[in-house]
């Protein structure tokens, strides 16, 4: 059976992003895989202390020496076979919790430092409010994350409250996706 993770990045727990990671999940269960979601800003992450002049053990050893919920999470991502990163678009960019989650897990995840993210199928869903403006930047910085990492881009999602209507069915349609389709 395939374990797909959804993280939200939202404070609210219940808002648009929460509900982009729902109907993930839901088409993956859907298709038959276990999943979980986990509420990031529920959780302690610190940001990155850039140790050692940026040049830490995350880089060479691929750890962190920042003790908080990091590895915890970074371990359940690890575990999936699929995972989404579901984002409030503030500003264009990642909410601050995804920042921190993120910044930290590309460190601990580039070069020789540890390869258990490359050709993971990855899924970034970007939920702006208010203009809906920001989001193809947003989706941006999260397909930059999957070059880094050398995770595989399953899809790319912007979501807006004028197009919610229909882009939550494609989200659900994702989920079932990354479950039931082997990539080449």
């Amino acid at each position: 059976m395939k374990r797909v993770l959804a993280i939200n990045t939202s404070p609210n727990t219940d808002g648009l992003t929460a509900t982009c990671a729902q109907e993930f999940l839901a088409g993956a269960a859907e298709a038959g895989a276990e999943t979980e979601l986990i509420h990031l800003n529920q959780l302690d992450i610190k940001h990155c202390q850039q140790c050692m002049n940026g040049w830490g053990i995350c880089r060479t050893e691929g750890k962190c020496v920042l003790v908080d919920d990091f590895e915890a999470v970074r371990q359940k991502v690890f575990a999936a076979d699929a995972w989404a990163l579901a984002n409030p678009v503030y500003f264009g960019d990642l909410s601050e919790s995804a920042k921190a989650f993120t910044d930290r897990l590309r460190r601990t995840n580039i070069g020789d430092a540890d390869k258990r993210l490359a050709g993971k199928d990855f899924v970034a869903l970007a939920a702006a409010g208010g203009s809906g403006g920001g989001v193809s930047t947003c989706l941006m910085t999260l397909d930059r994350l999957c070059q880094h990492t050398g995770q595989r881009v399953a899809d790319l999602i912007g979501i807006t409250r004028r197009n919610r209507a229909y882009k939550l069915g494609c989200i659900r349609e994702c989920g079932k996706s990354v479950v039931q389709q082997e990539w080449e």
